[in-house]
């Protein structure tokens, strides 16, 4: 027969120490959202709700999966990204010029120029054939960077 005893106090301590770490951890949680939001770009004639709603569209034409709805949504995608850098009001002329100035204060904004170069090559490129692959990298990458970008 095995016996197992334990001690309270050790026992209430553990508990109120996990206890502690969750309250904390929620503090951090919490004061990190409000922040987020504090520290979000403000928009000008745009509001987050709209580009949500407009990048539904977009991956609903992804699921569609034909050749001409992917090379719609890769267009689509880049124009919504230009006209949220235009609504946090990046300064330029072309998404190419706001995409620049963006990456000053968001490094990581310069990993979506390849898709920028690939919605290029099928505007200008009338035989141009996106592979369905490279279709869905570029969105994913410009969803990466409306997200990194606090917009969605």
């Amino acid at each position: 027969m095995v016996t197992i005893s334990f001690d309270t106090s050790s026992l209430l301590k553990f508990l109120g120490g996990l206890a502690a770490a969750a309250v904390v951890f929620l503090i951090v949680r919490g004061v990190w959202r409000l922040a987020r939001k504090l520290f979000a770009p403000k928009l000008h004639g745009l509001d987050r709700k709209g580009i949500q709603a407009r990048w539904n569209e977009i991956e609903g034409m992804v699921r569609g999966g034909a050749e001409m709805q992917l090379k719609i949504a890769v267009m689509e995608a880049d124009k919504l990204l230009d006209h949220a850098l235009k609504a946090m009001a990046m300064p330029g002329t072309t998404l190419g010029e706001r995409l620049k100035f963006a990456a000053y204060r968001y490094p990581r904004v310069s990993d979506v120029w390849w898709a920028h170069r690939l919605r290029n090559q099928l505007v200008h490129e009338s035989s141009f054939y996106l592979e369905p692959h490279m279709a869905r990298k570029a969105i994913a990458q410009y969803r990466k960077t409306l997200q990194m970008l606090n917009l969605m």
